[in-house]
């Protein structure tokens, strides 16, 4: 038995980056954007998060080798190596913070309206009109103690607590897929390239790639690899790390979709509100749904906040010094702005269900740059060497450029149809 635990543990610290990004990926946005999805399209979406899915393990892998061949970052290096790599990093890095400041802002919305939701089930006479000012309430006090946390240097056990949190909800929407499993042909028809005639499809097909084509996740895996010490001669434990992660995304994140659409297409339940999603756990949880689907959201809301909040200066710090630095005067006032910045939707007031799946659509207008940015820098004999990928592996990095580019302008038309 001993001996059974330090192998898992050391299968766990060879994957460990992989999970880290994982973590990263899979939040509030996959579940919300999922779950809404198979409530109105059932598993006809599949294709998209496949699509997007091996296209996640191409650019995890990519930017992983390049990592721990040169040992360098990434912003680092687009600074250092490319033709007017100072702009282009400045851009990158402006890119991927005005997203995530966005994706900050729906998540704590959503977190927050799910705390009220539950507090109107606990407390029947509680007045309706109190709860705009519970929502914003919540998400001051989600926002201002993250940003305690992260400057008290003490978030690694926290993170690890809702890490643990996370997973037994993901457990819990595989067991519930297999209790109501849709039917077989249903699954495997979802896999054939069809757009459903709702215009809203096509926000989802580009929320879909926003959230599990994470660009954040891809610009620091090098700086997470070099913090681990990997070097060119764990080429084989990167590569394998970049299937785990890519793998466990389309998994969890396909488990959910098709989940949603045995409970909640076949019953004609479509989710419109936060607790709408609860029905998605009845299967398995019975009435503890309510109980297990909020602390799995709320715990894979703040396990996203950390990370986004971090952002900032952390690329900041990349393009410096090619490494992470926290505790500095700058890290504590950009991760204050992202507090800040992050109550705009729940002032707003605006539908949490809806700005969470928008917001992910924001994520997708910087993959192609992140996309492209990679492929030149990678190709670079005076950086890679002799380590250069090959002409197929350059071709696939190239069909996910072309691939972003697509769902960057139907990102676009399904925003401005939103509007």
């Amino acid at each position: 038995m001993k001996d059974f635990f330090k192998r898992v543990l050391r299968i766990i610290a060879l994957v460990g980056p992989g999970l880290f990004c994982l973590g990263f990926t899979i939040g509030t946005g996959s579940v919300t954007s999922m779950v809404k999805s198979g409530s109105m399209y059932g598993t006809g979406l599949l294709w998209v998060l496949a699509i997007s899915a091996f296209f996640t393990w191409v650019m995890t892998q990519a930017y992983g080798h390049y990592g721990i061949v040169t040992g360098d970052t990434a912003i680092h290096g687009i600074k250092q190596n490319l033709k007017g790599g100072k702009m282009w990093a400045v851009i990158l890095i402006a890119g991927l913070v005005v997203s995530q400041w966005i994706s900050l802002s729906s998540i704590l919305n959503i977190t927050s309206n799910a705390v009220c939701e539950v507090l109107y089930l606990c407390i029947p006479g509680l007045p309706k009109e109190a709860g705009y000012w519970i929502v914003l309430a919540m998400a001051v006090i989600i926002a201002g103690t993250i940003w305690l946390v992260l400057n008290k240097g003490n978030y690694s056990v926290f993170e690890k607590i809702l890490s643990v949190l996370v997973t037994l909800m993901g457990i819990a929407f595989i067991l519930s897929m297999f209790i109501e499993l849709p039917a077989p042909g249903s699954i495997v028809k979802g896999f054939v390239p069809s757009i459903p005639k709702d215009p809203g499809a096509l926000l989802f097909i580009a929320a879909f790639v926003g959230t599990t084509m994470s660009s954040p996740t891809f610009v620091i895996r090098p700086m997470i690899l070099k913090s681990k010490g990997w070097g060119p001669e764990d080429g084989r434990m990167q590569r394998r790390d970049a299937i785990v992660s890519a793998s466990l995304t389309f998994i969890i994140s396909a488990s959910i979709m098709i989940c949603a659409a045995g409970v909640l297409f076949a019953r004609g339940i479509t989710v419109e509100k936060v607790l709408d999603m609860i029905y998605v756990l009845e299967p398995i949880a019975g009435r503890f749904a309510v109980a297990l689907f909020v602390i799995g959201l709320l715990s894979a809301g703040l396990s996203s906040l950390f990370p986004i909040m971090m952002l900032a200066p952390e690329l900041i710090s990349d393009y410096r010094h090619g490494e992470m630095q926290t505790g500095t005067p700058l890290f504590k006032i950009l991760t204050g702005i992202a507090a800040l910045l992050g109550l705009t939707i729940p002032i707003l007031g605006k539908n949490p269900v809806i700005t969470q799946i928008a917001s992910q659509v924001t994520l997708v207008f910087v993959l192609p740059l992140v996309i492209l940015l990679m492929i030149i820098l990678i190709n670079k004999k005076s950086v890679m060497g002799n380590r250069r990928p090959g002409v197929v592996f350059t071709i696939l990095m190239a069909l996910a450029f072309v691939f972003a580019c697509v769902v960057s302008y139907t990102g676009v038309v399904a925003l401005s149809n939103l509007l």
